[in-house]
């Protein structure tokens, strides 16, 4: 935010009837030493304040403060991308991302050698960038509701990659939605959930989810797999550990490895 300047000589006139300032002007003048501290501390103020404004660094994290706590599943994909390549090997070769900030997912995605990667957003971007327009505009990422039938054929993603949406769907649409993930990939679905207990949501986050998420646990989640006729992926959760150790890796949320359908 840039300050409005102020009006010189109006300063300079109000300077001579106050003698702090009157002091601190002596001072200065009698100590270049203060001024060149002054000038400084101002430049790296300066620089601060624009590499913030700019974006920085930190932009994609921001983009991942949305959940409260930071607890962002969406996140989660992106650190695990190593550890996924590990465990599932060429099946990374053709992925879908069904989630928020899918356009940050498939982006980085599309930056590994030899990846297809394709999104679905199932909420509106309100603030989407020129970046994650393009990949709107080219059909990369779809803006679509999973409650309904997935705009795929059957085995059209070797993986299906999914965060930050299955915990805002009642079971009534989980029954629909997990088995179109498994419907639409050949090799997998990877399902990143969050931790009972976790804060997830605020007050814009409900508005835009429609409800508060609902985190389960993890014997939850194994028993709805079983009833939606959905077979957990054993081959590869225990690659997906192995890998874990060895790179450090610990998942903030529940990762869940699934069968896709015959």
């Amino acid at each position: 935010m840039s300050r409005r300047p102020g009006n010189p000589s109006r300063r300079f006139a109000d300077e001579g009837s106050i003698p702090f300032v009157a002091s601190i002007q002596s001072k200065s003048q009698n100590s270049p030493l203060l001024s060149i501290g002054l000038v400084i501390v101002g430049a790296i103020l300066l620089i601060g304040y624009f590499y913030s404004s700019s974006g920085g660094a930190s932009s994609d994290i921001k983009d991942f403060s949305k959940l409260e706590g930071g607890a962002s599943c969406s996140s989660e994909v992106l650190q695990a991308l190593p550890v996924l390549k590990k465990a599932y090997g060429d099946s990374m070769h053709k992925v879908l991302h069904v989630g928020p900030d899918s356009c940050l997912v498939v982006s980085s995605l599309l930056e590994e050698e030899d990846t297809e990667a394709w999104g679905i957003e199932p909420y509106e971007l309100d603030d989407a960038g020129a970046k994650c327009k393009s990949l709107v505009r080219k059909g990369i990422v779809r803006v679509a509701d999973i409650k309904f039938p997935l705009p795929y054929r059957a085995k059209s993603f070797s993986l299906v990659l999914v965060s930050d949406v299955l915990d805002y769907l009642s079971p009534k649409y989980l029954n629909k939605t997990l088995p179109e993930l498994a419907r639409v990939s050949a090799d997998g679905v990877v399902i990143f959930a969050g931790y009972p207990g976790q804060q997830r949501t605020r007050g814009e986050e409900v508005a835009k989810f429609g409800r508060p998420a609902k985190l389960r646990s993890s014997s939850w989640w194994i028993r709805f797999f079983v009833q939606t006729g959905l077979d957990e992926n054993e081959t590869a959760g225990k690659k997906f550990e192995q890998a874990s150790v060895k790179k450090a890796y610990k998942s903030a949320c529940q990762v869940f490895h699934l069968k896709s359908f015959p």
